[in-house]
């Protein structure tokens, strides 16, 4: 599954709208949105904070495992 459904799926999930969700990551709904369709990539730094604001890792995010368990933090 490509990430962009996924992140939208995530955003629902969690029943939040892309102007609150762009909010929590200091940018426009707009730019936002473009994540989500696939228009422009996720930088890196984006996908580390949604992976920590939904609690997985980038790895679920990117589509590269359905585990959605975060990996243990570094000690």
């Amino acid at each position: 599954m490509p990430m962009y459904p996924r992140i939208r799926d995530l955003r629902e999930d969690s029943d939040r709208n892309q102007t609150e969700l762009a909010g929590l990551l200091g940018m426009s709904q707009t730019g936002y949105s473009k994540y989500e369709t696939g228009e422009n990539e996720i930088p890196v730094s984006v996908l580390i904070k949604l992976a920590d604001l939904y609690q997985t890792s980038t790895d679920y995010l990117l589509g590269r495992t359905d585990q959605k368990t975060p990996y243990p933090p570094r000690k």
